[in-house]
């Protein structure tokens, strides 16, 4: 074995903690943010400053590190959640767009929003959200300055909650949120026009291009329910 007589030796602090999804161990973990001084050593004696390493992610578990990036990707808890309110905002937009009056799309749109984890979901409550989305307008119910404002409104929404989801989704999750709208959208007959506006902006929030979008929802209006 070779003594080490000198080199170069960094310094860890800590600076900050929490939870994060480690790509090494390819679960939740915790780790510690890490700021690096980098010295000089001798003997393993630290003398000379020789600049700053950092900062760094380390995990508590395989002690890795990773660039601080690594805290960008959610933890397998918060993408659930991500999803569920992806999927129930989608929900609301499609029937904040065709309307609460039929029973079968209310059923689907319940059905939906529960297998998104959302175990509490009624069809009372989604009504009750939507009435309340279009009263928020300041108009009354059926009016076109209503329609064009809770469709404003739905569509901010819409990007608000997609958006942030559209880089930790593949394609065919991405697809498959779009396409729980359109089942929804379909469950009473064909797309009205604001059912397809609805739509076409959940798709461009999903970063999906407005081709692939009216292909796939074309594809679900020949399937049978």
């Amino acid at each position: 074995m070779r003594l080490r007589i000198y080199g170069i030796r960094t310094v860890w602090d800590t600076v900050g903690d929490g939870e994060f999804f480690c790509p090494g161990c390819g679960g939740d973990r915790n780790y510690r943010r890490l700021s690096g001084r980098r010295r000089f050593a001798v003997l393993g004696v630290p003398l000379l400053r020789r600049g700053s390493a950092g900062p760094v992610v380390e995990c508590a578990v395989c002690r890795e590190h990773f660039p601080t990036d690594a805290l960008d990707h959610p933890t397998t808890t918060r993408f659930s959640a991500m999803l569920r309110d992806a999927v129930h905002t989608v929900t609301l937009g499609v029937l904040a767009a065709g309307g609460t009056g039929s029973r079968t799309v209310l059923d689907t749109a319940v059905a939906t929003v529960r297998d998104a984890g959302v175990d509490d979901c009624t069809a009372e409550k989604l009504s009750v959200i939507v009435e309340v989305l279009a009263a928020d307008t300041g108009h009354g119910p059926g009016s076109d300055p209503a329609a064009e404002a809770c469709g404003a409104t739905l569509a901010i929404e819409l990007h608000e909650v997609l958006k942030p989801l559209a880089p930790h989704l593949a394609t065919a999750g991405r697809e498959s949120v779009l396409l729980q709208g359109a089942r929804i959208a379909l469950a009473d007959g064909p797309y009205s026009p604001a059912e397809r506006e609805v739509l076409a902006t959940v798709g461009s929030a999903l970063s999906l291009c407005a081709e692939d979008t009216a292909r796939l929802l074309a594809a679900a209006a020949r399937t049978p329910s």
